[in-house]
């Protein structure tokens, strides 16, 4: 069968592989349907490898050497073990991450932070194929209305998910999201089914500022006209929860600088250099600075599909869906280079 491996920064081929390995009881093989790319991927193929394993086995899987891509994917069950909950047929979304249900952390509810956390896709062979074996544990189904395109959307609105519960968004406040990117959107959309009364989206491009507003937002504002913008939506108050999605080194400071008195910060982008902030304002009017990485499978990936059930992001977020054959110059390399619009999906 196809796949598309990364073999090292900017190589990456597609090839043939063998097919997946039979499912054991709690497992099930996949049909890829679709599968998503992400800032991740075209992190890994302009300039990893950062998380795949190549150099070294992965401490989690054992897995060394080129890895399949793809850790944002849906699929039809064309196999199931005898234990696992889904039937030949059943269309399903992946979480893609995988948690061992024994570490102090998913004791806590904190699966994705388990010690021992490891992705498909990342850290073993993903979804970029046509075929795949994964856990039932990490799968949840879509219903039957549900477009295909629409679905492949639950893996990052998940993610976006868990970010807007860290940030404790409570009906009422006035929230902003200071990138309106791929990630940026999915909070946006969050952050309105939380039940915010205003969600101001701050961008330098007005595309996405304009699709923000089609997912929800309120009101949107140039970069260079955030500050404005937000002293006159709350009176001089400033925002109840900012989220910092745009990655820039600037971020967290453009964002405390948008925060009122005891409210929330949230971290969302990954910056490629190190991050300065003034400290002694953040302390001194005890704003509280929260975190979020991937998701809780359980609780954020049925939310994700709800939502999807209700309303169709896909029309408003992907720019193209690619074969496996055209996924690399089609999909993966102007992802790379900073040239995707949209969401770019793959249908193997």
């Amino acid at each position: 069968m196809k796949a598309l491996v990364l073999h090292a920064a900017g190589d990456a081929r597609l090839e043939e592989r063998p097919e997946p390995p039979a499912p054991r009881s709690d497992e099930v093989t996949l049909r890829i349907v679709r599968a998503g790319l992400c800032g991740t991927d075209g992190s890994e193929f302009a300039a990893g490898p950062i998380m795949t394993p190549l150099e070294k086995p992965h401490p989690a899987t054992g897995v060394h050497g080129p890895v399949v891509l793809g850790h944002e994917f849906i699929g039809e069950v064309v196999t199931a073990g005898t234990d696992s909950p889904f039937a030949v047929g059943d269309r399903v979304a992946a979480g893609a991450g995988v948690w061992c249900g024994d570490c102090r952390w998913c004791q806590d509810g904190r699966p994705n932070l388990c010690a021992r956390y490891w992705t498909f896709g990342l850290s073993t062979d993903g979804g970029l194929t046509e075929r795949v074996t994964v856990p039932s544990r990490m799968l949840h189904p879509i219903a039957d209305h549900v477009s295909d395109d629409n679905a492949a959307l639950a893996q990052p609105l998940a993610v976006g998910l868990h970010g807007v519960s860290r940030s404790r968004i409570r009906s009422g406040d006035l929230v902003v999201v200071n990138g309106a990117g791929a990630i940026g959107s999915f909070l946006i959309a969050g952050a309105v089914a939380a039940g915010a009364a205003a969600v101001l989206a701050v961008d330098v491009d007005p595309d996405r500022l304009a699709t923000a507003v089609q997912l929800g937002a309120t009101h949107t504002a140039h970069a260079d006209d955030a500050d404005d913008a937000v002293r006159e939506l709350s009176g001089g108050d400033l925002a109840d929860v900012t989220i910092e999605a745009s990655g820039v080194a600037t971020g967290m400071a453009t964002v405390q600088s948008l925060t009122r008195r005891g409210g929330t910060v949230l971290l969302v982008g990954l910056p490629k250099k190190p991050v300065t902030f003034p400290a002694v304002d953040l302390i001194l009017r005890e704003i509280d600075v929260a975190t979020t990485v991937a998701h809780v499978c359980d609780e954020n990936l049925p939310a994700a599909l709800d939502l999807l059930a209700s309303r169709d992001l896909a029309s408003l977020l992907v720019e193209k869906v690619v074969g496996l054959d055209d996924a690399i110059e089609g999909a993966l390399a102007p992802l790379s280079r900073g040239e995707a619009r949209g969401k770019l999906l793959v249908a193997p």
